[in-house]
């Protein structure tokens, strides 16, 4: 069996959309989402579409409750709030009602099993939409952010936009980095793979090279708040 997870798609409907065309590519079986689908990128609409299409678990990021609700003091640096309600305005402006609603709905996590492997997804962390542990985290802070809740074999999350896998008391925690919006210097699309099979289990993480220049120029002639930003980001692949 082989899972996809991917997050962090950011309104960047051209990039998940070749990640998509990858997963067919590779015959995985089946897709998870683990959120921050629409906000600040230019095609909300289309990137929350082709999620829904998907007809799988979907979980809820903190851009998605931004979207639903605005941005809060204190979730942001302070020079930055009056922009990022700019741009979830937008964003919100160009989203109908039903597609608030399912956002506003979704889990905050997943516990499945799948082949006898137990998996715990959430977006930052189980009991936060926002906290940030990073690659570097000291492994106590792991253990006790992420893998605390809930006793699995791998957990999963998105939210950093910084992939990278971790092997802790035999367990597997593995950030999936960014559909849309990689931070990480290296400008393709990234996601989580898991392949369970009788020999036992493997995880990657897989990049896709994806039409940025298609992306950027969407920016330029959609009139998003803050698009030089979010263009020199999606560039360097680097905030």
């Amino acid at each position: 069996m082989k899972i996809a997870f991917i997050s962090d798609i950011h309104g960047n409907a051209v990039a998940l959309e070749a990640v998509l065309q990858d997963i067919k590519k590779k015959e995985i079986d089946k897709v998870y989402v683990l959120g921050d689908i629409c906000y600040r990128g230019p095609e909300p609409e289309k990137s929350l579409s082709l999620v829904r299409h998907l007809h799988t678990k979907v979980i809820k990021g903190n851009a998605d409750e931004w979207v639903v609700r605005g941005v809060n003091e204190g979730e942001v640096a302070a020079q930055a709030l009056e922009m990022m309600n700019k741009e979830r305005d937008w964003t919100f402006e160009r989203l109908q009602s039903g597609d608030i609603d399912y956002l506003n709905t979704l889990p905050h996590s997943l516990a499945i099993e799948e082949n006898g492997v137990k998996i715990h997804a959430f977006h930052a962390t189980p009991s936060s939409l926002f906290d940030i542990v990073s690659p570097e985290a000291k492994e106590e802070d792991i253990k006790e952010k992420l893998m605390s809740k809930v006793d699995s074999h791998i957990y999963f999350y998105g939210h950093i936009h910084k992939p990278y896998i971790r092997y802790i008391n035999g367990r597997v925690v593995m950030n999936i980095g960014s559909t849309g919006l990689p931070f990480d210097g290296l400008t393709k699309a990234s996601y989580g793979l898991l392949k369970i099979n009788e020999s036992g289990i493997s995880t990657s993480i897989e990049r896709v090279d994806y039409d940025v220049e298609k992306v950027i120029k969407q920016y330029q002639d959609s009139g998003y708040p803050n698009a030089e930003m979010m263009i020199n980001i999606l560039r360097n692949a680097s905030l």
